[in-house]
């Protein structure tokens, strides 16, 4: 995918999307179900596109640690909504400025993906898609991430990029986690799943 491939994302970000099927092709297979209905609070995060120098690139963030459900993971750069946000894609925009430096005014908003109930932090996770045309001089703000993850969607469409293996707790089975392998870093879970859906609309246009 490149940076012509843009017009065509955008226009089908604007249509009917993937949506719950497409993000439990990656979910842990002890999540629980959807719930019908959600009120939990609402977090943005950004999934950030970039040519790099040509091919069309995604960037994630491992988050420090802290005391947290979240601490260490590996995610998209986001947080949860203030109530100075105006919207959702706000919060996605501050968030990813305060967490890795990439100013919102050279930011083009594409469109969302379906939002997903995380239940260990109870946060509705609305996902925005957006576009720069350049690759980002990233600033971390160290308190928060420890360093950025890179990976073009080409690689992450190949059958190699995605794995599953076993997860243990007190000795116990707990089941199946999907993820997908960048680099050495393994990538589950919400962010795995938002990741997900955001490919299988990519597929229709490579």
């Amino acid at each position: 995918m490149t940076e012509k491939n843009i017009p065509e994302l955008t226009r089908r970000l604007n249509m009917p999307l993937p949506g719950q099927p497409a993000q439990s092709l990656m979910a842990p297979s002890f999540r629980p179900d959807f719930p019908d209905k959600i009120t939990s609070a609402q977090a943005g995060v950004l999934v950030l596109l970039y040519p790099n120098p040509i091919e069309l690139y995604i960037v994630l963030i491992k988050r420090s640690e802290y005391p947290g459900a979240h601490s260490g993971q590996i995610s998209f750069p986001g947080g949860k909504s203030e109530p100075r946000d105006l919207n959702i894609i706000e919060t996605a925009l501050r968030e990813t400025q305060e967490e890795i430096g990439v100013y919102a005014t050279d930011i083009k908003v594409l469109g969302q993906l379906t939002p997903l109930y995380i239940p260990v932090s109870e946060f509705e996770v609305r996902p925005v898609v957006c576009f720069i045309p350049k690759k980002p001089e990233f600033r971390i703000d160290k308190n928060e991430v420890q360093y950025t993850i890179e990976a073009s969607i080409g690689y992450l469409l190949q059958p190699f990029a995605k794995a599953i293996q076993p997860l243990f707790a007190n000795d116990k089975f707990q089941g199946q986690v999907p993820y997908f392998d960048i680099e050495g870093n393994e990538v589950w879970g919400a962010t795995a799943m938002i990741l997900s859906e955001f490919l299988e609309i990519a597929k229709l246009i490579n």
